[in-house]
């Protein structure tokens, strides 16, 4: 029907080929509209909702040759929501960033106080796995209405399921309020499903009870591919159409070696700091 947004839906078992999916739907059957960063002469971005599954976010390959930026940059982005290792670079009043997911997620500040929610999302686990009030949330009314730049991440949420084995399995969603598809959307959703990692293992110390990272659903109100680099999408169709799947992707062996170098980079950043 005219003047409604499109909802889409996909599923994948490896994060490449669910990352793959939501971008072509994307790419096909969105809808043109305007964003705030259009420029004279930019086209229209094409946007949808969507709801993107992973089934195994851990299994690999999990690696897509296509996303944009380097394999370090992927290391660097994961430690800065893992880690929170460039939670000291928030520095609003000098023009410099105005907040980070890890911040958010584990240090949010409300009246002078500063809330590990994760830390209560996995007590909340731990002790009912089949709560439905494991959550953490990045929203700042206070912060983030008036800002340029506000999070695209609103909020994440948690449940165990038993696996039918003597253990359980984490299952975790994310909410977006807006998301490039293309060039921020993969890494977003690895660095996550990192996370969904470490409270997996976190709950599984708690209980001594072993937990494994279940399926990672991501649901997206604005999922989209900007106009202003058209030109450029135009490599990663031409890669799904030409290359096979396993030509464009690459197992977490291959990149380790870059990754270690991303870790040295961020340590003798830290020893300069």
């Amino acid at each position: 029907m005219r003047g409604n947004i499109p909802t889409l839906c996909v599923t994948g078992k490896t994060l490449p080929e669910a990352w793959e999916k939501a971008v072509l739907e994307c790419w096909h059957k969105g809808i043109a509209i305007a964003t705030e960063y259009d420029k004279p002469g930019d086209p229209p971005s094409r946007d949808c909702t969507m709801l993107w599954t992973v089934e195994d976010p851990l299994a690999e390959p999990r690696i897509h040759r296509a996303f944009p930026g380097g394999l370090e940059d992927l290391e660097i982005y994961r430690q800065e929501v893992v880690d929170g290792i460039h939670d000291h670079w928030i520095a609003p009043e000098e023009g410099k960033w105005t907040y980070t997911y890890h911040k958010r997620l584990f240090a949010y500040e409300m009246e002078g106080e500063a809330i590990d929610q994760i830390s209560a999302l996995v007590d909340k686990l731990a002790e009912t796995g089949h709560t439905r009030r494991a959550q953490a949330i990045t929203w700042n009314p206070k912060l983030d209405i008036p800002t340029y730049d506000p999070p695209c991440l609103q909020r994440i949420w948690c449940r165990l399921l038993d696996d039918g084995e003597g253990g359980r399995v984490l299952n975790m969603n994310a909410h977006w309020r807006s998301r490039d598809a293309y060039k921020a959307a993969y890494m977003n959703v690895f660095a996550l499903t990192e996370l969904q990692r470490v409270i997996a293992g976190r709950i599984a110390a708690r209980t001594g009870v072993p937990v494994r990272v279940g399926r990672y659903a991501d649901l997206v109100d604005s999922f989209h591919i900007y106009g202003s680099y058209f030109a450029d999408f135009e490599g990663f169709l031409k890669m799904v159409e030409k290359r096979t799947f396993a030509d464009r992707t690459w197992n977490s062996a291959y990149a380790e070696p870059m990754f270690a170098e991303a870790r040295e980079r961020l340590r003798r950043e830290k020893q300069g700091a």
